[in-house]
């Protein structure tokens, strides 16, 4: 039995709101895109750091703390309170730390509209939808027996064409028969009216809460039509149909399609719609599934493991249907042994071999009795199915980790340019006929066909600070030419490893002596010669080699009492090994490592070496460079009293692995006023679960991630945090309430654990970049035309750009905001929400700060699309992935902790 909702009795009632896409990731999985750009979220260059959100282009420049080298940072006030430590006793039992509940309930409204920058006018892809008032019902819709999203659908479908008419009755109950013979039964019920009035109240921000039921309602009658005639993931609704249908190879295609969902926003309702794309199993016999993706020709001869093995990872829940009875089923297995090797007790208890019973039953000779055979079932209803009489059923996604080659294509048909990514979804637009769409109309709606301009502006780049310099960013960016960085690291003690065994020694030696001289001349003080002498190694043997090498270097300094401070590591070409090493290094050995990648190491010009030096600076405590207005404390809601910036973010295991646990990662800024030096912290928790439940451990030794980042921040800067930023990455809008509730709650009761009496101010901003909103300039240029006042090179707008009008929420404080410059593809401008707000931030206050900030990126000398605290949880948790140890994290070590070893 399975209870559903529907409106006016068309269907069940809609999914929430939940956008799709990746995160600009090159290779990952075969994940939905929508055409975002990977421009500005990190460095192609150097260290190669795998699991990045990067983007190509621009030379990786690093943001760190330390105070090695000029440009120190004004003294610390004297007069701040009394400051939290790590022997802080918790108060007394007797009082509860207070809770954020009742406060919290309710998310920020906005303050204003902001009004700093240059005005411009952009377009984004929302049509405008017309309500009329009509009477909207809402039922549920119970089935019997339970069937899967797809039967339901059919089913609902032929309840209208058979009974539409019994339907307008408040309550009924009838039976509805299948094609395959199966009868169903669907029990409706009224349970309440769609508020239109409340809605249209809403909308024109009379109202704050927002009528959730009669928005989906809504949202379910425009997508009707297309769930009717398309292939529905989510939000989006693909064909093989429509144009750019892309043959991905290894069995794999990749289907055009596009997203659509019905928004509430300060014009009104608006429906944002953008094209997408995503992979594809091929429809067709499984045989030729198996020779494409194996890359087998002869399928005569047996399958060894390595392929069997990879076969079962690729068929496992693949719906199939046979060739000689049409029924479909789902893989569950793929058997051990060859198919004329399987047999079976038939129903008289007789034993049988599966490939007699075909020919005996079916008159079906095998073609190929030495391949593994599909099973579909467990247990005693297992059914096994030859794969040469089986089809894969088309419209399956392909979810599997996709390869270089198929990953490149798949985001060579996402990667398009923003007049042709307008284009397109204009044209798709026009394809759906809203305008003439039956089920629009009965429900008295319909759509506008052309696309909402906005007033947005520019905000200015930030002046940027180095050694006895300053620089103004032009377009996003900037060059390092002439610069020293604004706190050089100390490096005494370094060496360096080589896995690689197509570098040879005198390669990487002469590598290393460039690179030492390129981090000299750009402001670090790096010592000539390693302490102890460049190795060769074997790659099978990473984990012995690095132990080796690390018993020599403690031989050679525990005389001085020093450690190292930086492990050059050559990669080899073994995908895994960069985990290994970082793992090993971190976890284990307390030392922090830089690779890079072989390829780069002979050909690497100054460019390169550069991105590698403001890397390697951060890493080992250096600063690159800071904002000219925090180091001369001109910043609004940061300079004027301590203020500790956090970010947060969790990373949840692949599709399909519901073992593995998630991974959350809390970084916190520890170099008040510059924040652009931060400690992370990671922890593993229950698969995914999206709330953080490290935040804060209560008892009679409270702690964990914010306290011990408080704590961290008042012995770093001398200060204790009276102002606390937190961008929060990952939450869903419909995640909001829970997420605040909850971690706000840990955050207010982390500072209660270090004085009865501390209660700095909180702002709670979620940082979104899977959502589909897509702004393009007023005017498309054609190549190498584009008007620098309007637009980047690449025909995106510009970085800086805000939107806080028209698409954003009608009565919360969000902001739409594209810090960067797209290089690649349609800029994906990244959606800030204040959920919580006790520092009384003005719009423009919170939308220039969160632009600056951008500009602080440890790793390029470029802005960056989302705001640098919540970038760097990203990346810590990513990195935490290597440090599992079956469900366990093994810990950082503290003197690895304290630096920004994830960048």
């Amino acid at each position: 039995m399975s209870g559903r909702r529907g409106a006016a009795g068309r269907r069940e009632k809609g999914r929430g709101r939940g956008s799709q896409g990746g995160r600009g990731s090159q290779g990952g999985r075969g994940s939905q895109a929508g055409g975002g750009s990977q421009g500005g979220r990190g460095s192609q260059g150097g260290g190669g750091s795998q699991g990045g959100r990067g983007s190509q282009g621009g030379r990786g420049s690093q943001t760190g703390g330390g105070s090695q080298g000029g440009g120190p940072a004004p003294p610390p006030s004297s007069t701040s309170p009394p400051p939290p430590s790590s022997t802080s006793q918790p108060p007394p039992s007797g009082k509860a730390p207070p809770s954020s509940s009742k406060e919290a309930t309710r998310l920020a409204t906005r303050p204003d509209f902001g009004t700093v920058g240059k005005p411009c006018v952009v377009r984004a892809n929302h049509f405008l939808v017309n309500l009329v008032d009509k009477d909207l019902v809402l039922y549920e819709v119970a089935i019997s027996p339970k069937a899967s999203k797809g039967v339901n659908r059919l089913i609902i479908s032929e309840l209208v064409r058979l009974h539409l008419g019994t339907l307008r009755r408040k309550n009924c109950s009838t039976s509805t028969p299948r094609r395959d013979g199966k009868k169903y039964t669907v029990a409706i019920k009224e349970v309440g009216r769609a508020d239109v009035h409340s809605l249209r109240q809403f909308l024109e921000g009379r109202l704050l809460d927002s009528p959730q039921d009669t928005i989906k309602a809504l949202d379910i009658v425009l997508r009707q039509t297309p769930t009717n005639q398309h292939t529905i993931l989510g939000q989006s609704f693909f064909s093989p149909h429509f144009e750019g249908r892309v043959d991905l190879h290894g069995g794999v295609d990749c289907w055009q399609g596009f997203y659509q969902s019905l928004r509430p926003t300060q014009m009104g309702l608006s429906l944002n719609i953008d094209i997408s794309a995503t992979s594809f199993y091929k429809g067709g016999r499984v045989t030729d599934f198996v020779s494409e993706y194996l890359h087998v020709r002869d399928l005569s001869t047996p399958l060894n493991s390595t392929n069997r093995k990879k076969l079962r990872e690729a068929l496992i829940g693949v719906r199939v249907e046979t060739t000689y009875s049409s029924t479909r089923f789902r893989i569950s297995d793929i058997t051990e042994l060859r198919l004329d090797e399987l047999t079976f007790v038939d129903k008289k208890n007789n034993t049988m071999y599966v490939t007699d019973f075909f020919n005996m039953t079916y008159g079906l000779p095998i073609a190929y009795p030495h391949l593994p055979c599909l099973q579909a079932g467990h247990d005693k209803s297992v059914k096994f199915l030859p794969i040469e009489f089986c089809k894969i059923v088309p419209g399956q996604r392909y979810s599997k980790i996709l390869n270089a080659r198929q990953a490149a294509a798949l985001m060579g048909a996402i990667r398009i340019r923003p007049k042709d990514h307008e284009d397109g979804i204009l044209k798709m637009v026009e394809q759906n006929k809203y305008k003439t769409d039956s089920f629009a109309r009965a429900f008295g709606l319909s759509v506008s066909n052309k696309m909402i301009s906005i007033n947005a502006r520019v905000l200015p780049a930030p002046t940027l600070k180095y050694h006895r310099s300053t620089c103004t960013p032009q377009v996003g960016e900037w060059e390092m030419t002439g610069k020293k960085m604004v706190n050089g690291a100390r490096v005494d003690y370094w060496t360096a490893i080589n896995f690689s065994p197509w570098k040879t020694e005198r390669e990487v030696q002469k590598f290393c002596n460039d690179l030492v001289v390129t981090c000299n001349s750009i402001g670090m003080d790096f010592k000539k010669f390693p302490c102890v002498a460049l190795r060769v190694a074997d790659s099978n043997n990473i984990e012995s080699a690095l132990r080796n090498l690390n018993q020599e270097i403690q031989g050679a300094l525990n005389v001085q009492n020093e450690r190292l401070q930086l492990l050059i590591v050559i990669l080899p070409d073994t995908a895994d090994s960069y985990g290994k090493i970082k793992k090993i290094c971190e976890t284990e050995l307390g030392i922090v490592s830089q690779c890079l990648q072989s390829k780069y190491i002979s050909k690497a010009g100054k460019a390169y070496r550069e991105s590698v030096a403001l890397k390697i600076n951060v890493k080992v405590g250096g600063r690159n460079t800071v904002l000219n207005d925090a180091y001369r404390r001109q910043i609004p809601y940061l300079t004027d009293k301590a203020t500790i910036i956090f970010g947060a973010d969790v990373t949840h295991p692949p599709s399909g692995d519901d073992s593995s646990p998630s991974i959350a990662a809390v970084v916190a800024s520890m170099d008040w006023p510059e924040v652009t030096k931060y400690k992370g912290l990671v922890s593993a928790q229950a698969p995914r679960k999206e709330m953080i439940s490290d935040l804060y451990r209560g008892g009679e030794s409270p702690g964990r991630m914010i306290r011990e980042l408080l704590i961290s921040f008042r012995q770093s800067t001398g200060k204790v945090p009276q102002r606390i930023i937190f961008y929060r990455d990952g939450v869903s809008d419909g995640q909001f309430g829970q997420v605040l509730l909850y971690e706000l709650d840990q955050i207010k009761k982390a500072c209660y654990s270090l004085g009865e009496n501390y209660k700095p101010a909180v702002t709670f901003v979620v940082v979104q970049k899977r959502h589909h909103t897509r702004l393009f300039p007023e005017v498309h240029h054609g190549p190498n035309m584009h008007d620098p006042n309007m637009t980047v090179r690449t025909g995106n707008i510009l970085p800086g750009t805000v939107v806080d009008r028209c698409i954003c929420h009608p009565t919360q404080f969000d902001f739409f905001l594209s810090s960067h410059a797209g290089i690649l593809g349609t800029t994906r401008p990244t959606h800030y929400h204040v959920l919580y707000d006790e520092n009384k931030f003005t719009a423009d206050g919170i939308q220039t700060l969160t632009n600056n900030l951008c500009y602080t990126y440890a790793r390029c000398t470029r802005s960056v699309s989302i705001v640098p605290p919540a970038y760097y949880a990203h990346l810590a948790a990513f990195r935490a992935r290597y440090y599992m140890e079956g469900n366990q994290l093994a810990k950082v070590k503290e003197n690895v902790k304290d630096f920004m070893f994830y960048c």
